[in-house]
């Protein structure tokens, strides 16, 4: 039996969980999408310092929640990457500080491996795997043979998928995250606007979005300097078709080459309707499986950081109490952390 606290604190949400032997018992995340939002976007400055504000709340009120107390803890377990610098460091230093107080093994997580075993939550993982990890600061397709073994077959070269629907929002006058709104108002609009599909590069399973999110701006403000109005709804259709299937088509193209028996979507993106949909239809009578992550997974929070922690807590995966973030670190790379 083991009690694991994990903290996630990567970006804009504080967020702390508590498992016991696989049993999630507490769940608490404060969301900062209110304070960002007027800014079109996450100002790291303030994130770190919202997260300071809100680490202690979020603990005390995990502990109650779980009905368990600090000394109940076997292990602490903390998001050391990738992420904003400033925010990982309030994540870890609270967790530093807690194993050092009760004398309990440190555990350090990657953030997208949180966000693909979220997926235990709802089923059970059947490798090889394919994990396609989209979010506002990621596009990977990661392919699994077993647990923690982790192999990044494809990336985005540039923008993240996530960053890019952030930014086309803004330019559409949409609020911030633009992931919901655009795929509201796409499912009003038709694909009337010609939009490229960028080259990755000689990566036949990589990604590239900066050359279609410049595309929708660029569209948008010579439209707007003639006096043309913009059609909110279709544009979005419009990017969101060009962007998503991009997603699609790579995920598929490794999912077969590789021979995998299972799919699994991760990140915040994984929470669009139309990727779930155009996912589910191509994957019909395929003979891959497809999970699809709860709602509440799609976003960050520590209940994911936990998941992963059970299983590094089997293997005696402990950093010591010099761990520093790492803000860039790769998932392939999850268990290297004291150089």
């Amino acid at each position: 039996m083991s009690k694991i606290l994990a903290i996630e604190s990567s970006c804009d949400e504080t967020a702390v969980a508590i498992t016991d032997d696989g049993k999630l018992l507490a769940n608490v995340v404060a969301t900062q999408i209110s304070v960002h939002e007027k800014f079109g976007g996450v100002m790291p400055e303030i994130a770190s310092r919202l997260h300071t504000e809100n680490i202690s709340v979020c603990l005390s009120e995990a502990l109650d929640q779980a009905k368990l107390k600090l000394e109940d803890i076997d292990a602490f377990a903390v998001t050391r990457g990738p992420g904003l610098i400033g925010c990982l460091h309030v994540g870890l230093q609270a967790a530093k500080t807690l194993a050092m107080l009760y004398d309990k093994p440190l555990i350090p997580v990657h953030h997208l491996a949180g966000h693909i075993y979220a997926n235990e939550y709802v089923g059970e993982f059947k490798f090889p795997m394919l994990c396609v990890v989209v979010s506002g600061g990621n596009t990977e397709l990661v392919i699994m043979k077993d647990h923690m073994d982790f192999e990044i077959v494809g990336e985005t070269k540039d923008d993240a998928v996530g960053e890019c629907y952030d930014k086309v929002a803004r330019v559409l006058g949409l609020p911030y995250p633009g992931g919901l709104p655009i795929d509201q108002h796409a499912k009003n609009g038709k694909h009337t606007y010609d939009l490229p599909i960028p080259n990755a590069g000689a990566g036949k399973y990589d990604f590239s979005y900066s050359g279609l999110k410049t595309s929708v701006i660029n569209l948008v403000n010579s439209l707007k300097m003639k006096g043309t109005p913009v059609n909110v709804d279709d544009m979005a259709r419009s990017f969101q078709d060009v962007a998503i299937s991009m997603v699609v088509e790579k995920s598929l193209a490794a999912a077969f080459d590789y021979g995998v028996k299972q799919i699994v979507l991760a990140g915040g993106v994984s929470a669009n309707s139309y990727l779930r949909e155009q996912m589910k239809s191509r994957l019909d009578n395929s003979g891959i499986e497809l999970i699809i992550p709860p709602l509440w997974c799609t976003t960050d929070n520590a209940a994911m950081i936990a998941k992963v922690a059970e299983r590094l807590y089997e293997k005696k995966v402990f950093a010591p109490l010099t761990l520093g973030v790492d803000p860039n670190w790769k998932i392939d790379h999850w268990d290297k952390f004291d150089e």
